[in-house]
């Protein structure tokens, strides 16, 4: 049964008139935050991601244009003067960056997140009005991408494109100021990517071995490749190439081999003799800092609980120290003029948006340029805890809690809430990624609703080295939905969770673990949030894109093999779908309808097996989204429907749907009866 949009509003309302109540202020408590709208949590940031030219003398970044996103670009020293240099149609420009001419903009573009995406090319001049975008792809059907720009060759990039072979990536050399195409380097041998150096040479091509390891091979005399590395399938997710040293002689990389956690290696490219440079105890290298000329590396951070960076090049150890002194969060480098003397770095903290600073080396000062959302920094803001939570097999798991802030007595070293608060479990997609501490606006979200927010790094997740990463393989649904059960009953451990409300909300991976999660542990959750999760694991790895073909080994081996009879049952296994059964909460389902990671019929699915079963499931379909909210209009309205989804089902706080659901594409395809009775109710 299908429901027309007009239905959105009332349905909104309906959720909130099952029933809430926030309850009297318990002694202890502080008093009660305002609400925060929903528009300053979720509508698009005011402005977001800049990037220095390579000169420094001017800086990009994103902001809005009639709902839009768009490249804006000014002055270095007067970002009042911006103005918007890109017309991309809805919902707008998502990644760019700025060609080594120091007068083109370059960024990517699909439609409606079909993930189809075409490069293209602004002419930004210093004097004069930006030029029409030049689509450097323009072939139907493909999926393109830069791969390398230059400094040595600033009117030059390197583009891979899927347009011979929709499942194998072709170089291309583009000339961003004519776009005029020149072949580069053809994929015959089943390539999953290409490393470029500075000079636009192809040095290295990579692919994945039927044991789901990787062969880096180098390019011979006579056109054949011959093996240079090989990394073992236990290291595959842990090493990966940074760059050249200026020179070409050395490969610096992201390196696991021999070791646990990701160290930083220099390997001589005519011996493949490799050194280690940098490492640290206990976590991964997360970020290489990399000169902008010389290519050598000059400082590394690591993420256990929070960001920290070590210095290699003495030159710049006074400037970490300083950054890291002029305000409280994690710094990011964010981009670097080829001079070296102006710096655009981040500080990301817990209780306030992100805010973005230009640093000059030269002075050791830095100048405020924005917050990326400035109208929350009036309101009260919870604070996260990084915390650590045993699992039942041994490994520590490092998470992050927020609470609401009236609610949190937390001291140095331990978390208490003044009374077990209903719980929100969030769940990160990936598999292979990681929850990050800093600022982060669905916690800040749930937290003022109400919610005690836990996000927790389970096995699978990157960050802790790779016994932690690996011991995630074929463990979907198994060890690593362990994990997340193990965060829910140290929370309630704690006095933080109250053990009969507790929501498990993801998207992607995470929705899959909300879907798993309902199925496999009914007694522990009340209900759950799907965005985009795969609900049959065996028809998600027969249906991903033709040009993930080059890594499909790796998932036969991290997730399960779905060419065997063997693979297939136990895939099937694994798969929520497989278990709807035992589902007995509550569930909300958010899909776009143009995915191409986790297709709509995977939703389709899952929902249709509940509603045969009569169980409760509103099912949320954007027409014009892919694996994600790119568009404002859909990102706020998809937040007020999960809104009073959760405060009908743990009692938390809601706004009124209000002006956040129009505009929206999103159709609801499927309710409950009391959702649909109730449809009527005037506010």
């Amino acid at each position: 049964m299908s429901f027309s949009r007009w239905t959105v509003a009332a349905a909104v309302w309906a959720l909130v008139a099952g029933g809430f109540c926030t309850g009297a202020a318990a002694q202890g408590e502080d008093s009660e935050p305002a609400l925060i709208p929903r528009r300053a949590l979720f509508a698009h940031p005011q402005r977001t991601r800049p990037q220095l030219s390579p000169d420094g003398s001017r800086l990009a970044f994103l902001a809005p244009v009639d709902g839009a996103m768009q490249v804006w670009v000014a002055p270095t020293d007067d970002l009042a003067a911006a103005k918007p240099v890109t017309t991309a149609p809805p919902p707008g420009v998502r990644l760019y960056e700025w060609a080594y001419t120091n007068e083109h903009i370059l960024h990517v573009q699909d439609v409606s997140g079909d993930e189809r995406f075409h490069v293209y090319a602004t002419a930004v001049p210093v004097d004069g009005p930006p030029g029409e975008a030049l689509d450097l792809t323009p072939l139907p059907g493909v999926s393109a991408r830069i791969v390398k720009r230059s400094a040595r060759k600033p009117s030059v990039i390197v583009v891979a494109i899927n347009s011979r072979d929709p499942a194998h990536h072709d170089l291309y050399r583009i000339d961003i100021t004519t776009g005029e195409r020149e072949l580069l380097q053809r994929n015959t041998e089943g390539f999953a990517a290409f490393v470029v150096d500075d000079d636009l040479t192809v040095r290295f091509a990579v692919r994945f071995d039927a044991q789901g390891g990787q062969e880096v091979l180098r390019p011979g005399e006579d056109g054949g490749w011959t093996v240079f590395m090989q990394t073992p399938p236990e290291d595959a997710l842990t090493t990966s190439p940074i760059g050249f040293s200026k020179d070409g002689s050395l490969l610096y990389m992201y390196d696991s081999r021999g070791r646990d956690t990701i160290a930083v290696t220099a390997t001589d490219v005519r011996t493949g003799h490799s050194a280690v440079i940098i490492d640290f105890a206990g976590a991964d290298v997360e970020k290489a800092l990399v000169h902008p000329t010389e290519g050598r590396v000059q400082a590394a951070a690591h993420n256990r609980l929070r960001r920290r960076w070590a210095a290699l090049d003495p030159s710049i150890a006074a400037d970490l120290q300083t950054l890291q002194a002029i305000a409280e969060g994690d710094v990011d480098i964010v981009s670097r003029s080829l001079d070296d003397s102006l710096w655009l770095v981040s500080h990301n903290d817990d209780d306030h948006p992100l805010r973005y600073s230009l640093y000059d080396r030269r002075t050791k000062q830095a100048t405020l340029l924005f917050w990326t959302q400035p109208d929350l920094v009036r309101w009260r803001l919870a604070r996260t805890h990084p915390v650590e939570i045993p699992s039942r097999d041994g490994f520590t798991l490092v998470g992050y809690l927020t609470l609401p802030p009236h609610l949190d007595s937390s001291s140095v070293g331990a978390v208490h809430a003044v009374r077990p608060l209903p719980l929100v479990l969030t769940v990160h997609g990936g598999p292979w990624a990681r929850d990050r501490w800093g600022f982060n606006r669905l916690h800040q979200w749930l937290a003022n609703r109400g919610y005690a927010a836990l996000s927790v790094n389970f096995r699978g997740s990157t960050g802790f080295g790779k016994r932690f990463v690996n011991a995630g393989d074929r463990e979907w649904g198994g060890k690593m939905q362990d994990d997340l059960v193990d965060a829910v009953r140290w929370a309630v451990k704690q006095g933080v969770a109250d053990p009969e409300r507790v929501c498990i909300f993801g998207a992607s991976y995470g929705g899959y673990a909300a879907l798993m999660g309902l199925a496999r542990d009914p007694e522990v959750f009340a209900c759950g949030v799907d965005m985009f999760g795969p609900s049959n694991l065996l028809t998600l790895l027969r249906s991903v894109p033709p040009y993930w073909s080059s890594i499909l080994d790796l998932f036969r081996k991290r997730v399960g093999d779905f060419t065997t009879k063997e693979g297939q049952a136990f895939l099937l296994e694994r798969s929520p779908v497989s278990h709807v059964d035992r589902i007995r909460a509550p569930l909300l389902v958010a899909q776009g309808a143009n995915d191409p990671r986790v297709p709509q019929a995977e939703s389709d699915r899952m929902v249709e097996a509940l509603k045969a079963r009569g169980l409760p499931v509103v099912y949320a379909l954007f027409p014009d989204e892919g694996h994600g909210f790119a568009r404002e209009e859909n990102r706020l309205a998809f937040f007020a429907l999960a809104e009073a989804f959760l405060a009908r089902q743990l009692g938390g706080r809601v706004e009124p749907a209000g002006e956040d659901i129009k505009g929206s594409s999103m159709v609801l395809k499927a309710g409950d009866a009391a959702l649909w009775s109730d449809a009527d109710r005037s506010p």
